[in-house]
């Protein structure tokens, strides 16, 4: 099952918009050796950066193809090994990783998918206890480049109360990522 219409700039654009590695910091990923896993890998942005700060396995999940090839391909030409790009309809069909098998999710640009109560329950799932889940999307305003369709956009307070009742307790309500996002960090306190 596709996510629905996430309006994803070109490569080009989407690198423009982050210095990866500098938000996942302020995003909480501390951890060197932390097991990572990135719903909707894309085309790798975030899950490169977290590659290079965790000596753990970041686990790219993606429905697209492309996506996990573009993924794959990036990781090997940077000699990162600890990089498992993998083809996967997480939405339907959930990780595929077992209960309290990594430190922090990465849920980005993803909570427009029909069922974003299930997704979060499946990072929550995924996660040992104090692992961390971040959130980030495009801030609910019609002046950015791209980006869901704003019926379809999740607010801030939206993706707390989702985060809330799969169980995480937020820790950052709401940092703003200029030009166009916003993230959130929520910590897995029990079981």
């Amino acid at each position: 099952m596709r996510v629905r219409d996430s309006g994803m700039p070109a490569e080009e654009t989407w690198e423009r918009f982050f210095d990866a590695q500098k938000v996942l910091t302020a995003l909480a990923l501390e951890n060197p050796e932390a097991d990572v896993i990135d719903f909707g890998c894309g085309y790798g942005t975030f899950t490169i950066a977290a590659a290079q700060l965790t000596e753990g396995t970041v686990h790219a999940l993606d429905i697209d193809a492309e996506m996990v090839r573009v993924t794959s391909q990036r990781a090997t030409s940077l000699g990162l090994s600890n990089v498992r790009a993998i083809q996967r309809d997480f939405v339907a069909d959930g990780s595929g990783l077992p209960s309290g098998s990594t430190d922090y999710a990465m849920l980005f640009n993803i909570l427009h998918a029909e069922d974003p109560v299930s997704l979060t329950r499946e990072a929550f799932r995924s996660l040992r206890l104090s692992g961390k889940a971040a959130v980030i999307h495009w801030i609910h305003s019609a002046a950015t480049p791209r980006g869901p369709d704003l019926a379809i956009r999740p607010r801030p307070e939206q993706c707390r109360h989702w985060m809330r009742e799969a169980g995480f307790e937020i820790l950052t309500h709401e940092l703003f990522l200029p030009p166009h996002h916003y993230g959130i960090v929520g910590e897995k306190r029990r079981a």
